[in-house]
C-alpha cells in the first residue's frame, strides 16, 4: 500500500470503510470502474504459451478455478467467504461464456485492479491485489496461455451467493479504493536475486499471503509484504475456512521448506487442507531454483514463534501419561497405529506430531479439523500415493478434547489444550458425516473408572507391546495388535469385544475345548513364534481380565457385530504372481519390499515382517491363504481411504486372496508341535502342513 492510500486509510478506518461496503458504495464518484488501458501483449508464440503455463502454475490458477471433475479452468468451484459463496468464473478462451472475446487490456484490469471486462467488480476472493504484483512480461505470458493455449469451455458461470448487503458490487469499487495497491513489484536493491525472486513469488503470484496473512474488518490482508507499519502481519498466520493457515515467517530451514513444497512433506510436518491442491497443482511444478527463492524468503522474515525441534528418533518414547489419562488412553487406542506412541509418525507415510506445527500452533483450529473430517496427502512426484487419515467425528466433543490436549501436552510445545466446547464449534460448522456401522468400539478410556484399572490397562498395554513387555514369551517382531487392531476394538479387526463370552469352547484344530487361556497362548506359540504363558501367573490373569472387560454384556448365545475377520470364498483361484503385484503396490511401504518390516531410524520395530525369521510361524493362522485373506480384505492397506477407525481395507476378494498367497506361502519359522493339529476334525484345504 502507497503512503497515500496508508494516509487515506488511516482517516477513514476499518469500521468506516466497512460501511461504506454495507452501503454498497455510497461514494458514487468512485464507483466508476478504471478505464482499460490497451498495450501490445506480443506473440502467443510456443515459448511464450509455454512460459504462460508455467505462470499458471505459479498462481495456482487450476485450483480455484476447476471444479472437481470439471474441465480445466472452466470454473464452477465453490469459495466460501464470511460473507456468502463465491463461484469461480470460466477463464477458457470461449467466446460465449468464457474471456474469448475479452481483449489483453481488459484481462490486465481483471488481474490487477479486480474489475471484469464488462466493468462489474471481483469480489476479493479473486486475490487480484497480490496479482496486482506481477510484470508485464509475465502477464503477457499468461494471456499468452489462457486465450491460445487452454481448449475452450462453453460453461456458463454461476452468479455469487452473497448475504446483504455484500451482493452490492459498487462497495467493491470503494473496497478497491481503501485497500487495493496496484503497484508491480519492486525489487528491493539491498537484497540479491534469489531473495527478491522469492519476495516476487510469495508476495506476487504465490498469494501466499491470502491465506496466511490475517485480515482486517474490511476482509483485507493486514499486509501485502513484509515492509511498512503493518509488515509484522504479514504471513503471520490466520484461520480460513475451519482451518489454521500457520504463520511462514522463519518457519522452517530453506530446504526444510523446499521439501514440503515439492514433495508435501518434510522432517516436521505434511501438509493439509487446502495446502495440498496448493502442492498439486503448483509447487510440486516450480523449478527447484524458484522454491529455493521462496524458501530463503521465507526464512529471512523474523519471527518471535518458538521453533520446532527436530524429533530424535532415539530419544522419544511413549509419554507416561498415555497410561493414565483418558486422553492417553485415547491417543493409544486411535492413533499409535499411524502416528507410533512416541508422537514420532512413518516417514514418508504419515506425520509426526513431535515438531509439527499444526499440533504446536496456539489456534487448533486445523488439529480439530482434520480429527473430525480427516484429512489426505498430496499426491506429488516423490509421493504419488496418497495416505488418507478418517475423520473421528464419532467420538464425542470430550473424547476428541481429551485427545487433542494430550497431543498438546506432550508434542505441542507448550500449546495449551483443548476444550470440548471448542470441538463442538468446529462440529457445527463443519458438519462432519458419520459413518453407519453398527459396531460399538469400545473405549480404552472408560478402563479409568472400573476399580481394578491398574490390572485393566495392563492387560491392554500387554497387548499393545507385547514385545517389550514380555520379550521372554515373544519370539518374533509381532505384538497382539499386529492382528487385533487397536488392542482389539475394530470391527473384522480380530477384535476382543464379546470374545470371553463364548470360552471354555471347542477348538477343532486342538480336537478339545479350550479356555480363554489356552487360546492366548495358542498366539504366543504361533502368530508370536514364542513360549506359553504360566496359566495363573499374573500377566495371563491382567489379559484375561482386559479380555472380560471387552466382553460387556455379551452372553455366549449373542452374535457380536463385527467379530472375527470375516470370510472369503474358498474356491476363489488364488494368483501369486499378481499378489506379488499387489504386495509391492500396497503393502510394501509399511511391511518392506521383501517383507522385512520396518524399522524407525532407532531401530525400532514399526510394521512387522510378513516372512522370513522375524514373522509369524507356519502354525498361525495368518499362514493360511483364505484366513489371511479375510484379514486383508478388512483391514489392509491402513490410510487407505476415509473408513473409521485406520481407513483399512479396500482390495476386492481375488486381490486379497492372491496378496495372501504371495506372503503366507513365504519362508517363515516352522512349527514343531504342528503333528498334533486337527486330530479330529477334517484339515482346512490351505493349512501349510
Amino acid at each position: 500500500m502507497t503512503e497515500e492510500r496508508s494516509k487515506r486509510v488511516g482517516k477513514l478506518g476499518a469500521a468506516a470503510a466497512v460501511a461504506a461496503f454495507a452501503l454498497g458504495g455510497a461514494a458514487v464518484w468512485i464507483a466508476l470502474p478504471p478505464p482499460i488501458l490497451e498495450t501490445d501483449p506480443g506473440p502467443a508464440d510456443a515459448a511464450r504459451i509455454e512460459r504462460g503455463r508455467y505462470i499458471a502454475q505459479l498462481g495456482d490458477c487450476v485450483a480455484c478455478h476447476t471444479t472437481e471433475g470439471g474441465a480445466p479452468m472452466a470454473g464452477g468451484r465453490a469459495l466460501e467467504t464470511p460473507f456468502g459463496t463465491v463461484w469461480s468464473t470460466n477463464i477458457t478462451p470461449d467466446a460465449k461464456t468464457g474471456i474469448g472475446s475479452w481483449s489483453f487490456g481488459a484481462f490486465d484490469r481483471a488481474m490487477r485492479k479486480g474489475v471484469s471486462a464488462d466493468g462489474h467488480h471481483l469480489y476479493p476472493a479473486m486475490p487480484y491485489p497480490s496479482y496486482a504484483k506481477m510484470t508485464d512480461e509475465d502477464m503477457k505470458a499468461l494471456w499468452a496461455y489462457v486465450s491460445k493455449g487452454l481448449a475452450p469451455v462453453e460453461k456458463v458461470d454461476r452468479a455469487a451467493e452473497m448475504r446483504f448487503p455484500f451482493g452490492l458490487r459498487l462497495g467493491l469499487a470503494y473496497w478497491n479504493f481503501a485497500f487495493l495497491d496496484a503497484t508491480p513489484f519492486r525489487p528491493d536493491p539491498t537484497r540479491d536475486a534469489v531473495w527478491n525472486r522469492g519476495a516476487y513469488l510469495v508476495q506476487g503470484l504465490g498469494h501466499c499471503g491470502a491465506c496466511h496473512t490475517p485480515r482486517g474488518l474490511g476482509f483485507q490482508e493486514l499486509a501485502m509484504s513484509e515492509a511498512g507499519p503493518n509488515g509484522r502481519h504479514f504471513l503471520a498466520g490466520a484461520q480460513v475456512e475451519h482451518w489454521n493457515a500457520i504463520e511462514l515467517r522463519d518457519l522452517w530451514t530453506v530446504e526444510d521448506t523446499v521439501e514440503l513444497l515439492k514433495t508435501g512433506q518434510n522432517r516436521f510436518a505434511t501438509a493439509s487442507g487446502s495446502m495440498t491442491e496448493v502442492i498439486l497443482h503448483s509447487t510440486q511444478a516450480m523449478s527447484d531454483e524458484d522454491l529455493g527463492a521462496m524458501a530463503t524468503y521465507l526464512k529471512s522474515l523474523p519471527s518471535d514463534r518458538p521453533k520446532p525441534a527436530p524429533k530424535v528418533a532415539a530419544a522419544l518414547e511413549a509419554p507416561a501419561t498415555t497410561w493414565t489419562t483418558r486422553g492417553g488412553l485415547g491417543y493409544a487406542q486411535f492413533c499409535t497405529d499411524c502416528h507410533r506412541p512416541d508422537g514420532s509418525g512413518v516417514p514418508g507415510v504419515f506425520p509426526a506430531l513431535a515438531g509439527n506445527p499444526t499440533v504446536s500452533q496456539k489456534d487448533p483450529a486445523t488439529l480439530v479439523h482434520i480429527t473430525l473430517t480427516g484429512w489426505k496427502t498430496a499426491a506429488t512426484a516423490a509421493h504419488p500415493r496418497t495416505w488418507t487419515m478418517p475423520g473421528f467425528a464419532r467420538l464425542s466433543d470430550e473424547e476428541i478434547a481429551e485427545i487433542l490436549t494430550f497431543v498438546r501436552d506432550n508434542w505441542g510445545e507448550g500449546a495449551g489444550p483443548v476444550s470440548a466446547e471448542a470441538v463442538k464449534t468446529a462440529r457445527a460448522g463443519l458438519d462432519p458425516k458419520i459413518d453407519a456401522s453398527r459396531f460399538e468400539t469400545p473405549r480404552l478410556a472408560n478402563l479409568l473408572k472400573e476399580p481394578d484399572a491398574e490390572r485393566l490397562v495392563r492387560g491392554m498395554r500387554l497387548n499393545a507391546e507385547t514385545r517389550t513387555l514380555l520379550p521372554n514369551h515373544v519370539g518374533d517382531d509381532l505384538n497382539c495388535t499386529s492382528c487385533h487392531l487397536n488392542a482389539g476394538t475394530v470391527a473384522d479387526g480380530s477384535p476382543y469385544v464379546g470374545v470371553s463370552a463364548f470360552f471354555p469352547s471347542y477348538a477343532p484344530r486342538a480336537g478339545r475345548t479350550i479356555t480363554m487361556e489356552d487360546r492366548i497362548n495358542g498366539c504366543f506359540l504361533r502368530s508370536m513364534n514364542g513360549r506359553a504363558l504360566p496359566a495363573d501367573g499374573p500377566d495371563m490373569k491382567a489379559m484375561v481380565a482386559y479380555f472380560d472387560w471387552m466382553r460387556g454384556a455379551t452372553k455366549p448365545e449373542d452374535k457380536v457385530e463385527g467379530r472375527g475377520v470375516g470370510k472369503v470364498d474358498p474356491k476363489i483361484v488364488p494368483n501369486s504372481e499378481n499378489g506379488r503385484k499387489i504386495y509391492a503396490a500396497q503393502c510394501a511401504a509399511c511391511h518392506g519390499e521383501n517383507g522385512e518390516g520396518v524399522e524407525d531410524s532407532a531401530g525400532r520395530v514399526v510394521y512387522p515382517p510378513l516372512w522370513g525369521e522375524r514373522s509369524f510361524n507356519i502354525g498361525a493362522g495368518m499362514a493360511r491363504t483364505y484366513t489371511a485373506a479375510a484379514f486383508v480384505k478388512r483391514n489392509m492397506p491402513i490410510g487407505a481411504h476415509d473408513k473409521f477407525p485406520l481407513g483399512q481395507g479396500g482390495l476386492s476378494d481375488q486381490e486379497a486372496v492372491d496378496v495372501a498367497e504371495y506372503f503366507s506361502h513365504m519362508e517363515r519359522p516352522d512349527f514343531a508341535p504342528k503333528v498334533k493339529d486337527w486330530p479330529k476334525d477334517p484339515k482346512p484345504k490351505d493349512a501349510r502342513y
